[in-house]
């Protein structure tokens, strides 16, 4: 039972890392099929999907109640996915380098999102009083934006079907070849949650955590403020 100051803080997390969840789902999925429509597959622009609207993106498992609930229970980091853009790898102009971009589309929007935002948590301490009424909430949202989004590109690169970065895999791949490596998307769930429940996916933890400090360290360097962080 989630006590109440648990609870709490469950939802001050939630009201400061939303924003920056949606954001990085949002951005992730637009990343893919911007990629595959520069490489010709126009799927998910003739599905109304290549846009930063949220609502056509939205997963309602998800993207909201699976983090919610992962949130008030006291998984304090906001964790989920939207509805995976469609593409159609058949037709991309080039098939295999087609299928590598498209796939690291996503986990590269995600790294940019984080340096944008590590940009923005400088410039916030550079330029924006400490009096300002949400000084605060900003400085916070820009540090859980760095932070989602360097586990959400991260998360996406495990080689394991139907994730991006068994898709970037499969662009070197021989055909024979692919269809035996995907044979694996029917375990993959229950092999992500073998992983969670022995604790193996908290490796992951470290280059998330190294990848935020050195963000914000190098932004906060750049901006003039060393002292910062």
């Amino acid at each position: 039972m989630v006590g109440s100051m648990d609870l709490q803080k469950g939802l001050q997390d939630l009201s400061i890392q939303f924003v920056p969840f949606m954001m990085a789902v949002v951005f992730h999925e637009f990343a893919h099929g911007f990629m595959a429509h520069r490489y010709g597959d126009d799927t998910a622009k003739e599905q109304g999907r290549l846009t930063l609207n949220p609502a056509p993106h939205i997963d309602i498992l998800g993207t909201l109640v699976f983090p919610i609930l992962m949130m008030v229970t006291g998984m304090h980091l906001l964790f989920g996915w939207a509805r995976p853009v469609p593409i159609n790898p058949n037709r991309f102009r080039k098939y295999r380098p087609g299928l590598f971009w498209v796939s690291f589309a996503g986990p590269g929007m995600n790294f940019l999102l984080a340096l944008v935002s590590g940009a923005a948590f400088a410039a916030i301490q550079r330029w924006v009083p400490e009096t300002f009424t949400l000084y605060e909430p900003l400085l916070a949202m820009t540090v859980a934006s760095v932070t989602v989004n360097y586990a959400l590109g991260i998360f996406n690169l495990i080689p394991l079907p139907p994730l991006d970065g068994s898709k970037m895999i499969q662009s070197f791949l021989s055909f024979n070849a692919t269809r035996r490596y995907e044979t694996l998307a029917q375990y993959s769930f229950f092999i992500l949650l073998a992983l969670m429940w022995t604790g193996a996916l908290s490796v992951l933890g470290t280059p998330i955590v190294i990848a935020r400090n050195l963000t914000l360290f190098g932004m906060s360097r750049l901006f003039g403020l060393p002292d910062l962080f």
